[in-house]
């Protein structure tokens, strides 16, 4: 990442910058490289925690009791309250100042990653996760626009490509950092490491950054906020615990229900506002609207395999954390040797095309709204994934069970813990004659309930892929 750094070419200065006096090339350059760092990196630290947790899962489950839907919500508390605040951050961002919200988020951030890091149970984990995602949801839309406003149209392509290598490495290494981390320290230090990287943060955007706004932004969306959060969360909270309950459970269908009553006021709500949070024109762009789904086939059918692969490595081949977030290296390995090129081809292209589609005054807006698009579908990906992986490992470990000579009730009670990734707690709760066949089918099942979900991923992927062939013009 360093060398990514010193090999970055420095930018002609837009006339003028920072400040009503011409200012030399050389410094303005340098001015310019700093917040392009500065800015990367709190992207990248967004990105590294909605993801370090991931190889952390089944030590937390072993820790806090917690089941599969538990550790679910791990991942989904953080990236749910994070997606649905994104579109109103963005605005907030443009109405009161790039740097200023980018200073808050880090405070929040780094506050609810220390309560993260002391939770004592599966519930104050997951609040604390919700929390910490309100922080992030405050970061990346103004960290996007701020690096929209310094760099001047010409420019941007290059510094998009610079800021996607950053966020390429920060997703694929969070794994293999999360891994290292849980292995040899505990999977606290998973979250409270962030505490020491937000500091130095907050000192490097208040040094480097000038603050930005759009003068004609208007006061926050509040009916678009709550109709897009409240349907939003109706929706995962309904795909998580579809398995558990019954896909036609009255709980599950009212969830469902009020999911799409919500989305579709969100959506009138939009469309009468004089200046909407989200701009759904923008869609009408053929261009626009491929590159969308180009977001969503990345994010709900490759991005969404880095939570499950590492509960792959451990819970079908009983790897340690630190092992498995190793084991991770190949997936990695294209983006650390090529950074450039691995990320300009989906995370920088995307960003830069959306981006383009709107003026530099609604930044935060756009910001928003590309990131949103990322992240709903990985939200919804994990969800949906997940339902597959359990469902599947859970039906799975039952026959085997049953088979071997477990009851059946007994077997469907031991599948819950199957699921969280606790094969091994389950071992010592059977019989000592059946304990090698147990373990075996416990690890074959989830390997079973992984590769379903990966087959769906991969089906996912190639019809987003289809989509976006389809509907992208060469500018």
């Amino acid at each position: 990442m360093s060398r990514l750094i010193r090999e970055a070419p420095p930018f002609p200065p837009k006339k003028p910058f920072m400040g009503s006096s011409p200012v030399p090339a050389d410094q303005a350059a340098r001015a310019k490289r700093r917040i392009l760092v500065a800015t990367s990196l709190v992207t990248s630290l967004i990105m590294l925690d909605s993801n370090i947790v991931a190889v952390s899962l089944p030590s937390i489950a072993r820790a806090l009791g917690a089941g599969f839907a538990d550790i679910e919500w791990v991942i989904s508390a953080y990236v749910l309250s994070f997606t649905a605040l994104l579109l109103a951050a963005g605005s907030y961002a443009d109405r009161h100042g790039r740097k200023r919200t980018t200073l808050i988020g880090l405070v929040v951030f780094a506050v609810t990653s220390g309560l993260c890091g002391l939770a004592q149970s599966a519930l104050m984990l997951d609040l604390a996760r919700a929390l910490q995602g309100v922080g992030a949801s405050l970061l990346l839309p103004a960290a996007l626009a701020i690096i929209n406003h310094a760099f001047a149209k010409q420019e941007r392509a290059q510094a998009y490509a610079i800021w996607g290598a950053y966020v390429g490495i920060a997703i694929a290494g969070g794994p293999i950092v999360g891994g290292v981390v849980t292995g040899f320290f505990g999977w606290r230090w998973a979250f409270l490491i962030n505490l020491p990287i937000c500091i130095a943060l907050f000192i490097a955007i208040a040094a480097f950054v000038d603050e930005s706004r759009d003068h004609e932004a208007e006061r926050l969306d509040y009916a678009g906020i709550l109709t897009f959060s409240a349907g939003f969360f109706l929706l995962i909270w309904a795909l998580i615990d579809g398995n558990a309950l019954g896909w036609a459970a009255r709980p599950i269908v009212e969830r469902f229900v009020g999911a799409a009553v919500l989305l579709v006021a969100f959506l009138f709500v939009e469309l009468v506002q004089k200046r909407p949070m989200v701009d759904f024109t923008l869609f009408a762009q053929s261009t626009f609207l491929g590159s969308a789904f180009a977001m969503l086939g990345y994010a709900g059918g490759a991005q969404v395999m880095i939570f499950y692969l590492p509960l792959f490595l451990q819970n079908a081949f009983n790897l340690s954390p630190a092992m498995a977030g190793l084991a991770m290296l190949p997936f990695a390995l294209p983006m650390f040797l090529t950074p450039r090129l691995g990320a300009e081809l989906l995370n920088s292209e995307t960003t830069k095309v959306m981006q383009g589609a709107v003026p530099a005054q609604r930044a935060g807006m756009a910001s928003g709204l590309t990131a949103t698009t990322r992240f709903v579908g990985l939200l919804v990906g994990i969800a949906a994934l997940g339902a597959v992986l359990a469902q599947v490992a859970s039906r799975s470990f039952i026959t085997g069970g049953v088979a071997a000579g477990l009851d059946a009730e007994t077997a469907a009670e031991l599948a819950k813990h199957v699921t969280s990734g606790d094969v091994p707690g389950i071992v010592g709760t059977v019989p000592e004659a059946l304990r090698p066949s147990v373990w075996q089918i416990g690890n074959a099942a989830f390997a079973d309930g992984f590769a379903a979900a990966a087959l769906l991923a991969a089906a996912v992927a190639a019809t987003m892929a289809l989509f976006t062939v389809l509907l992208v013009r060469r500018a």
